[in-house]
Formats: structure tokens, sequence, C-alpha cells
């Protein structure tokens, strides 16, 4: 059935993600750690779809707090018409102007999630972060990345910008099943890989951060008892990192 060939496509992914990135996560994990020691913030940034990384990281439950999100104005899934947002992401400067409005500074830590990265907001986001010395964790696909051109002028691509590239694993088109006299393949992997990636890089920063000395940020569930004291303490007492409240 090819319900099941869904489920062993993204087992098979799983296990590259864990098998292939290991190193590349313990990397991410140890950037994350140290900005955060250092007193610093953390951002996460992804336009339509790739979004759904930085919405996982954010304001989650066993998630760290100090995880902010950059919003991809005209570039989620509530713009009207949806196909303005395939649009948008390739508007040259877009990506630039979106970081440069947003708090993130020197020593801040930037994760931006594109699969294919080949768009320029994703690109330009990471050129505009290189010139403010923050650093950048790239989320995307390697072999749908290599598989075509860029978009932006430069004719760089995201992952060879970024200072991490943690590869998800998903193929060239995202989409992974087929299907008899279907002439495309269904069945996208990115958003489960994605976030397969980014909760083991919050799971190793957080790890790294005992290691450091350095208390852990980590939202408690508001529906288990104590959870909204936790959260609200935390909350208050990093305040000037937090900035999506």
């Amino acid at each position: 059935m090819s319900s099941d060939a869904y489920f062993a496509a993204a087992e098979a992914g799983l296990r590259r993600l864990r098998e292939t990135q290991a190193p590349h996560i313990a990397a991410a994990a140890e950037l994350l750690a140290d900005s955060i020691a250092a007193g610093h913030a953390v951002f996460a940034f992804g336009a339509t779809h790739s979004f759904a990384l930085a919405a996982e990281m954010v304001y989650r439950t066993g998630g760290l707090i100090l995880i902010n999100p950059i919003y991809p104005h005209g570039m989620d899934l509530s713009v009207r018409p949806m196909t303005l947002t395939s649009q948008l992401e390739r508007v040259p400067g877009l990506g630039r102007t979106l970081l440069e409005s947003s708090p993130a500074a020197n020593g801040d830590a930037l994760l931006i999630a594109s699969t294919s990265g080949r768009n320029a907001v994703a690109i330009d986001m990471a050129y505009a972060a290189r010139d403010r010395g923050i650093a950048t964790i790239a989320i995307t696909s390697v072999e749908y990345s290599m598989s075509v051109p860029s978009r932006h002028p430069s004719g760089a691509r995201l992952l060879e910008i970024c200072d991490i590239v943690v590869d998800n694993c998903a193929p060239a088109g995202d989409a992974a099943v087929e299907i008899r006299s279907l002439p495309v393949k269904t069945g996208p992997l990115s958003t489960v890989l994605g976030c397969a990636a980014v909760n083991a890089i919050v799971c190793a920063t957080i790890e790294k951060l005992i290691a450091l000395g350095v208390e852990a940020p980590v939202f408690l569930s508001a529906n288990l008892e104590g959870g909204d004291e936790h959260n609200a303490r935390l909350l208050a007492d990093l305040r000037d990192r937090i900035h999506y409240m």
C-alpha cells in the first residue's frame, strides 16, 4: 500500500539522518549552547512549509525557551493567495530586510530552514547574518539543493553560506512515494525529517548546557501541574533574550 511506502521512506530517511548527520547535529548543538551560555539569543527562520520547523522549536513543550522566530511575513500559509508565498521567497534582498528588522545581533545564533536551499530569502538572510556576526545553521536537503541551480543573484546555495549544515536527508523534490498512473511522486518528507533534526539539536543543546553548568531553560507543559509557574519564572528571568512575548 502507498501508506506503507510512505512509512518505509520516512523510516529510511530517519535512519540516514541519524547515521550521517550526528556530527553536524552535535556541532549545531555546541554552537547554540555556547551562544546561550554567553548570554545571547537564538533565532529560527523558514519560509512556507519550512517555517514549520521554526514553529516546532518556539514556545514548545520540552523546547528551549530562548528560541525566537523570525516571521516570514507574506511567506507563511496564512497569506492569500497562498501562491504569493512562492513568489515572495524569491525576491532578492527581502531576507536581509527581515533579519535587519529583527532583534538578532552580533553573537546570537540563527537556524535557517530551507529544503531546496535555492531561494533568495533564505540565502540573503544567511548573508546578512554573516555581516552581523550571527552564527548560522542550515537545515536543508543536500541532494535537493545540489540538483537545482540557485535563484540568488550570487549563484550561491544556502548550504554554501551557513557555518553549519545539517542535511535533512529528504530527496530531490521532497516527495518520496510513487503510485502507479500518477506522473509525480507524493509523500513529502522534509517536515518529518526536519522536525526530527531540530528536536535532536535541541536535546543535544540542553545536554551541553548542563555540562557547562548552565541552567537549561526548557518549557514544561502548561497542562502539567506546576507548568505555568515553572514557565513564568523562566520567562521572567530570561526576558531580555526573549522577543516573542
